[in-house]
């Protein structure tokens, strides 16, 4: 694996919907130490940055053994892109990297080599960039010209859940991506875009306090014990 992969980990210390929400206690550790310990588990990323603008989540990330970066304040307000983040710290950072991959605090729901095969999936696939997704199969509606309709099937001729079309879910868990498209697209994602598919129970994003405590759950029924 001649690849360079460096780990980029956004942490602002702002949230509304749960103050301190990167480093409140999850599972027994801060929240941000689970993203931190699978991106140092990883047998191919080279290198690991966590960037905020606040003092109190990088001295964490400083004692979890990785790299920081101070976040500027005109690039860490609410309104302020992750990919913003993403290119500050390809401006600080010295070295030629081939891939960027970036994981998300809010998402850390990953088996141990979730990782390295979203990674190596974007090589074989030789795509530019790569997202994780999860599946589902459910009775989902939408609003089509102003009239609700049923989207994912046809209530005519109901179905069970085993026999609808699966939907995908972008679970936020992992983003692997070319330098090159960050630059250029200013985005996360662009050229030829490969998927890996992760399991059900692994959507999650953490935005409040419902969300924190199901996503423990979760956790600690699945990876608890890995």
């Amino acid at each position: 694996m001649k690849n360079k992969c460096l780990a980029i980990i956004p942490a602002r210390g702002g949230s509304k919907g749960i103050p301190g929400k990167n480093i409140k206690d999850f599972a027994g550790k801060p929240l941000i130490a689970w993203t931190i310990e699978q991106a140092k588990a990883s047998k191919l990323i080279s290198d690991i940055y966590v960037t905020s603008d606040s003092t109190e989540i990088l001295e964490v990330a400083s004692q979890l053994g990785v790299k920081v970066i101070m976040r500027p304040d005109e690039i860490s307000g609410d309104k302020a892109s992750s990919e913003s983040a993403l290119v500050h710290v390809l401006d600080q950072v010295q070295g030629d990297w081939d891939l960027i991959v970036f994981l998300q605090v809010t998402s850390p729901l990953r088996k141990e080599d979730d990782i390295d095969k979203a990674i190596t999936q974007l090589l074989e696939e030789q795509a530019d960039s790569l997202l994780s997704l999860t599946s589902a199969q459910e009775f989902i509606w939408h609003v089509n010209e102003g009239v609700f309709a049923p989207f994912t099937f046809d209530f005519h001729n109901r179905r069970g859940h085993q026999d609808l079309e699966p939907i995908y879910y972008e679970n936020g868990s992992i983003y692997v991506f070319k330098p090159e498209i960050l630059r250029k697209e200013n985005n996360r994602l662009g050229g030829k875009v490969a998927v890996y598919v992760m399991e059900s129970w692994q959507r999650a994003d953490i935005d409040n306090y419902d969300d924190f405590e199901w996503c423990q759950w979760l956790y600690q029924k699945y990876l608890g014990n890995a």
